[in-house]
């Protein structure tokens, strides 16, 4: 096992594509870490570093006390999981699993045990004699974790390992990694561009976005508090919502405001809006920190608006509403009783808003 420590990290390929601009992370030794963001914002690309699998523009990056720059990949002792399976069509999974290790050298006792080991985990066991063309996505990836496990790593890389499998197998991979994490310990980076897997799946998280570090942290503390306006747009699901607003005082307190909206902030927020006054800002909501309102919320912290769309989900609606020439979605009980074109007044949870400067989009 071993901590993986990246210092100012670049990546520039010909033609000035700066790909990975000065990425600095320490991952601690059997830490879950996750890399997450649109595409093109270099995840992948510095996973592939780490891996061995690009050259490093400029930066360190070490595993364990040992700067592996200039170290071949089979040399880094690490294990990796790609996107497609990379599995060999006319070996057995058995063979699979085990091509790495006869590389190696391993002795045939040690290969069948590790082997044997890797597909109990996994409860692939009864597949060892098929070929991959006989298994399905879902066991196919499981060949593929096997095929790492059996390394034995310091460190496991996961390319969107998932991202080929139906949403149901999504789901239930995304379960069997954390288990399967939980019980080998080791430190692993995983790369995805998927923000319900990122939070389900690390310890921490980090955010990405033309190269750079937006911002690290686990799951909870970037959907509470979110750095800047992209990772707040790009973390939880449904998105927040967005309004662009002026900030203005009146009434002993500071309020956003803009066509048909009209909210007061909460002491704190107000206290660090302050600087803001009369300049345009971005305030922010969750749908889930939105309600139907009722006659005992004070209107300051309510919004009247036109439903748009019903979303009935099941264990939640979402309504589509248009407030002024803003667009919000609220999620709600899932009884409520809406439907389009309705007036509804909604009420915001006045702790759980936010406001982001509109010039740096840095949250306030």
């Amino acid at each position: 096992m071993a901590q993986v420590t990246i210092r100012q990290l670049n990546k520039v390929y010909e033609g000035a594509v700066h790909a990975v601009k000065d990425v600095n992370l320490e991952i601690p030794d059997r830490e879950f870490v996750v890399l997450v963001g649109p595409s093109g914002c270099g995840k992948t690309t510095t996973l592939r570093m780490v891996a061995g699998l690009e050259s490093i523009t400029s930066g360190d990056i070490l595993i364990g006390d040992t700067v592996v720059n200039d170290l071949a990949p089979m040399d880094r002792d690490i294990a990796m999981v790609f996107q497609n399976y990379a599995l060999y069509p006319h070996k057995s999974v058995y063979d699979n699993m085990a091509f790495g290790l006869k590389m190696r050298k391993f002795d045939k006792a040690e290969i069948d045990k590790r082997v044997q080991h890797a597909a109990d985990i996994l409860g692939i066991q009864q597949l060892l004699s098929r070929r991959p063309r006989q298994l399905s996505g879902g066991q196919r990836q499981r060949v593929a974790l096997g095929r790492a496990i059996v390394r034995n790593p310091q460190v496991f890389l996961f390319d969107e390992p998932l991202s080929n499998l139906d949403a149901k197998l999504r789901v239930h991979m995304r379960v069997e990694l954390r288990k399967l994490h939980e019980r080998l310990g080791t430190t692993a980076i995983y790369v995805t561009h998927d923000q319900v897997e990122a939070m389900t799946l690390g310890d921490r998280v980090v955010v990405m976005k033309d190269g750079l570090v937006q911002q690290v942290g686990d799951p909870m503390t970037l959907y509470n508090t979110p750095a800047n306006l992209f990772v707040a747009g790009f973390i939880g699901s449904p998105a927040m919502n967005f309004a662009n607003v002026t900030v203005v005082g009146g009434e002993g307190g500071l309020w956003v405001e803009t066509k048909g909206l009209k909210l007061r902030l909460p002491g704190a927020l107000a206290s660090r809006a302050a600087p803001l006054t009369g300049k345009s800002a971005v305030f922010g909501i969750r749908p889930e920190d939105l309600r139907v309102a009722n006659s005992a919320d004070p209107a300051e912290y309510s919004m009247d608006c036109e439903v748009e769309v019903v979303e009935r989900l099941g264990s939640e609606t979402l309504l589509d509403t248009r407030v002024g020439s803003e667009t919000i979605v609220a999620a709600v009980e899932p009884m409520v009783a809406v439907r389009a074109r309705e007036k509804v007044r909604l009420a915001v949870t006045p702790d759980r808003m936010h406001l982001f400067d509109a010039e740096t989009e840095k949250a306030v």
